[in-house]
């Protein structure tokens, strides 16, 4: 049993190695993106459409729903950015009933990746939307005592997405593998079930904590009213 898919090396070269993490990882890419061009690829205004493209739209209008409900007026301007945290996090964990794959996201390296891409987005639609100093006096808001605190608490809550996503990822793979070795295959069947749900509600989870760091960011202040 492997705690991590870093543990599996297909190749090794001094210091440069193949692992599980970085195979799965540009395995699933190359998936998501040959599978995006395929359903976009015939797509119709007209009034006869095909089931992918119903189902397409029907995926497209509840994630653009649920980022407006967070707070962010115009959801399609971060539908590309949040959209594609959610179907990596979710195909990651359902890619896990193909016999062999070990989920890139089990791997602290992946988590902490998408994480800084979070970090990363935050300030950038923070700048689009307030400007440059407009977002940085966001961060001396209420006053300027909370600079430092406002600093750490974007530096933290990185570390517990990371963290958390990894954690909740890595502790239902171990959970899968302890059964298999100790109970029948039924009970594991069950488990898996419950890890593919997991997964799922893990990865809205990140997607809607990134949205709502997101909304914080690129909140204006509302413009003082005269008495």
């Amino acid at each position: 049993m492997h705690l991590s898919p870093d543990e599996i090396v297909f190749w090794q070269y001094g210091w440069i190695e193949l692992n599980a993490t970085i195979v799965f990882t540009w395995l699933l890419m190359l998936v998501l993106v040959a599978g995006s061009w395929l359903v976009t690829a015939k797509l119709s205004k007209d009034a006869q459409r095909s089931r992918w493209q119903n189902l397409l739209e029907i995926v497209v209008i509840t994630l653009e729903r649920q980022i407006e409900e967070i707070g962010l007026r115009e959801p399609r301007k971060y539908l590309g950015f949040l959209g594609t945290l959610f179907v990596f996090v979710a195909s990651a964990s359902l890619c896990t009933l193909i016999p062999g794959f070990e989920p890139p996201t089990g791997s602290l390296s992946t988590t902490a990746a998408l994480a800084l891409c979070v970090f990363v987005a935050v300030p950038m639609f923070g700048i689009a939307e307030q400007g440059f100093g407009g977002y940085l006096k966001s961060y001396a808001e209420p006053t300027i005592v909370m600079l430092p605190f406002n600093i750490i608490s974007e530096i933290s809550r990185t570390l517990a997405l990371a963290v958390r996503l990894f954690g909740n990822m890595m502790s239902g793979a171990m959970i899968i593998g302890i059964l298999l070795t100790i109970t029948p295959f039924v009970f594991p069947v069950l488990m898996t079930g419950l890890g593919l749900l997991t997964g799922m509600v893990q990865a809205y989870i990140f997607s809607i904590l990134a949205a709502v760091y997101i909304a914080a960011a690129t909140e204006r202040a509302a413009p003082a009213t005269s008495p």
